[in-house]
């Protein structure tokens, strides 16, 4: 199926982003999924990761450190804690990203908490090109 579809990425600030888009990746807590125009319904949650949204002309590339996704037949919906567009993540502001992953996945009381900023730590140094566990480049 070809064509484009609604999709608004939203934080509890602001909408981020509302585009007519042709498709978007989504790091799904149960695994990356790609949703295009006529996309069955779903709600899913969302591991710290990176978004592609790809449009006609353009391809934005979106870190989100959580929060979910809600694919309906008019559109797709990023409910995101908080959203950073991969360009602005440079210099001390990566650092520091890292930095704040490193530490929550220092602090993570929980086996899922330890998940989510171990993925967030991951996707951040394939960001900045170092060394990933997982040696996934983006």
């Amino acid at each position: 199926m070809t064509g484009t579809f609604k999709f608004d990425l939203v934080s509890p600030e602001r909408v981020l982003m509302s585009l007519e888009v042709d498709e978007v990746s989504l790091p799904g807590a149960d695994g990356d999924f790609t949703v295009l125009v006529g996309h069955a319904p779903v709600v899913a949650n969302l591991r710290p990761g990176v978004l592609n949204v790809k449009s006609e002309r353009t391809t934005y590339r979106v870190f989100v450190k959580s929060g979910f996704a809600d694919v309906q037949p008019d559109g797709l919906t990023v409910l995101a804690k908080e959203a950073i567009e991969v360009s602005d993540l440079a210099g001390t502001r990566l650092t520091s990203e890292i930095e704040a992953a490193e530490a929550a996945f220092r602090d993570a009381k929980t086996d899922e908490g330890k998940r989510f900023a171990y993925a967030a730590l991951e996707e951040l140094k394939a960001i900045a090109g170092g060394p990933s566990a997982g040696g996934r480049g983006h």
